[in-house]
């Protein structure tokens, strides 16, 4: 399109578009009141025949571009010629229905139409032309021996202004579609850098609630292998050979948990299939007791047993479930934990409550994260990044700590 056009945001181009139907639909309207007088005010004979080809052919033009602006539209756009050959048109109406019939509005119409479609210099030429067009009409007319100045300008005037009017509005529109696109730039530029700090984050997290805690309690089991192996004197084979089985599974544990970092940063897609968390849940708790020998059961709660869940969802209930009873098991010396799972009012939640010493006094969010521990932190990162409440406390009971999740079933379904 000329004049920038193409290179505009096509809500702008669409909204050019729909103001130049309307003015074509306001011309349409105009000739056709003008007509009758038009072709009553021609001479017989010739001058009847062209009047009426250009009745015929202003209104079937303006008739053409208001329905089908898509089709025909562009040649317009790209033929200024077209537009001044129907100014020319115009004039042979003016020249028998007058000024002062509605065709003067058609004629404050055209500049109007430059200005939107071609710019400052259609917007000059075709003001200039319709205004020598009227001013010569004015000076001719034999109604109006004498017209005064303001008579004689008045149409003019408004041709000029017009057609500075649609050159504004282009503009405007034009500022405006650049001002939109510039903003939509700056949004998308704003939710990838989020993406990219969001992607950060859940791979701390996950670095965190795994392969790190695994390294450090390798490094741990190498510590106590390498103590027990300090003086042949005092070695006792049957304690290394169980410090080294503990140095091996640790090392695979983080070998797996690496492997799993991995394919889910390879995963396109999680798939429709889901995850059995009543299944899963059952077997982290066996897992937990078996290597921490804390006491530990799970059971099902609630009117409902858990739904399948899609995998992205479960893996973070899945990890802030064994973020809770690893914590309980470092932190709170507990006798024993208890986990539970079930539907309750409509609510998908996870409960695991531990007998220990329970939270400090004071603590914080913000506390723990100046102080370098994120273990609580990224289980609340994890919860809210799948639409779930998490609460950490006491719960009902005397001592210990409770840590329950709440996911509305709705959301653990359909997420």
């Amino acid at each position: 399109m000329p004049g920038g056009m193409a290179s505009t945001p096509d809500i702008q181009v669409n909204a050019l578009q729909a103001m130049c139907r309307q003015v074509f639909g306001f011309r349409l309207a105009m000739i056709a009141l003008a007509s009758p007088a038009a072709l009553l005010g021609a001479a017989d004979g010739l001058a009847t025949w062209l009047v009426g080809a250009a009745v015929l052919v202003t209104f079937m033009g303006s008739y053409v571009l208001f329905r089908d602006w898509e089709r025909f539209g562009p040649l317009l756009l790209r033929h200024p010629t077209l537009l001044a050959a129907d100014t020319l048109f115009g004039s042979l109406l003016l020249v028998t229905a007058g000024p002062q019939s509605t065709l003067g509005y058609v004629s404050v119409c055209t500049p109007l139409l430059a200005g939107l479609v071609y710019s400052w210099r259609g917007a000059a030429f075709f003001a200039c032309l319709q205004s020598l067009i009227l001013l010569a009409l004015h000076t001719s007319d034999p109604h109006h021996l004498d017209p005064t100045l303001g008579e004689a300008t008045l149409l003019p005037g408004l041709c000029v202004i017009t057609g500075a009017l649609g050159v504004t509005i282009r503009n405007l529109l034009l500022r405006f579609g650049a001002a939109t696109q510039a903003l939509t730039e700056a949004r998308a530029r704003l939710a990838a850098a989020q993406a990219v700090e969001e992607e950060r984050a859940r791979l701390a997290r996950d670095m965190h609630d795994s392969v790190a805690k695994t390294l450090h309690g390798l490094a741990l089991a190498a510590d106590g292998l390498a103590a027990s192996t300090a003086s042949a004197d005092r070695m006792d084979p049957p304690e290394v050979r169980h410090r080294a089985e503990l140095v091996a599974r640790s090392a695979r544990r983080a070998a797996g948990e690496s492997r799993e970092l991995l394919s889910d940063l390879r995963r396109q897609s999680y798939g429709s299939v889901g995850v059995d968390l009543d299944a899963e849940l059952s077997d982290r708790v066996r897992e937990f007791a078996s290597r921490s020998g804390i006491e530990a059961a799970y059971r099902g709660v609630g009117e409902a047993a858990v739904p399948p869940v899609p995998y992205a969802v479960a893996r973070q209930l899945l990890t802030i479930a064994s973020e809770a009873m690893e914590n309980a098991g470092r932190h709170a010396r507990p006798t024993r934990v208890d986990v539970s799972a079930g539907v309750v009012a409509g609510l998908l939640r996870i409960s695991v409550r531990d007998d220990g010493r329970g939270l400090p006094p004071g603590t914080t969010l913000d506390g723990l994260r100046r102080a370098g521990h994120f273990g609580l932190v990224g289980m609340v990162e994890r919860a809210a990044g799948v639409g779930a409440r998490l609460r950490i406390g006491r719960g009902g009971a005397a001592k210990g700590t409770e840590v329950r999740l709440e996911l509305p079933v709705r959301k653990a379904a359909g997420a």
